[in-house]
């Protein structure tokens, strides 16, 4: 198997069936980690040196976060439906408890932070979509905690790739620290399928090569993106979704096209 590929495990006493840590990865900044909790069921945490934002992917919970407390938060029963999941943004050294209200599937997503604050939810409305792209590289976007909205160092979005489209494409990388023209980030990529007897395909590769791994990832599985190009394809017949989460020494998203590949975005009349 793949080093860049995690699959998923029968759930612990957490409920956790995808753990990655920065020494898992082999990085520094990227923490993720994904629960599937019964109705009752609870699990927490309390990162003093991270920051945390708990994203629920189906299902309802409660977050309880020093003095706050969300009830129903969480508003799906899919990731596939049109709507922004639920979020709460958990600072670092703060104790946090997530008790689902129905069976819920959430996400944890890490970062060093060194500061501290409140918890915050992240109310759907202000979870920006928009859909990018055109013709088979058309897919659907939505923000949870992009660079406009408070955070130490995460970044994170979902993104639904219709069945035979491809996203992350042009293949473009973030691994270099060199703002204004490129930013180096982390990034993992936890994929889910409808149907989920599906499939996707996923290539991580760097200019010299010295990474290049394709992937067939199926549902539930993360790939590790610590450096290079990441373009993923969706076959016929079913749809990808996928959650990303970013993180590195500055908290700007700056990304380079392969310049192999850059052409594909040249208006159609320049293309002849």
């Amino acid at each position: 198997m793949s080093r860049l590929l995690v699959r998923p495990t029968p759930p612990d006493e957490e409920g956790r069936v995808i753990r990655v840590t920065p020494e898992s990865a082999g990085w520094d900044h990227v923490g993720f980690s994904v629960h599937r909790l019964d109705t009752g069921r609870h699990t927490g945490f309390c990162e003093p040196d991270r920051e945390t934002c708990i994203v629920v992917l189906s299902g309802t919970v409660t977050v309880e976060a020093g003095q706050e407390r969300y009830e129903g938060i969480g508003e799906r029963d899919s990731v596939f439906e049109d709507r922004s999941p639920g979020a709460v943004y958990i600072p670092r050294n703060l104790e946090a408890r997530i008790t689902a209200s129905t069976a819920a599937a959430i996400a944890l997503c890490s970062a060093p932070a060194r500061h501290g604050g409140s918890a915050r939810r992240i109310p759907c409305e202000k979870i920006s979509r928009e859909t990018r792209g055109e013709g088979t590289n058309l897919r659907h976007v939505r923000a949870i905690l992009p660079e406009t909205e408070p955070a130490e160092n995460l970044l994170i979005y979902e993104v639904i790739t219709p069945g035979g489209h491809w996203s992350s494409y042009p293949p473009h990388k973030h691994d270099t620290d060199r703002i204004p023209e490129e930013s180096a980030l982390e990034e993992t990529y936890y994929h889910l399928l409808n149907p989920e007897q599906g499939f996707a395909f996923q290539r991580v590769y760097t200019d010299d090569r010295s990474i290049d791994e394709t992937m067939t990832v199926e549902h539930g599985d993360c790939v590790l993106v610590p450096r290079g190009y990441h373009p993923v394809g969706a076959p016929h017949g079913y749809e990808l979704y996928y959650l990303n989460v970013m993180a590195g020494p500055k908290r700007s998203w700056i990304f380079r096209n392969d310049p192999a590949h850059e052409w594909i975005l040249e208006p159609q009349a320049q293309r002849r």
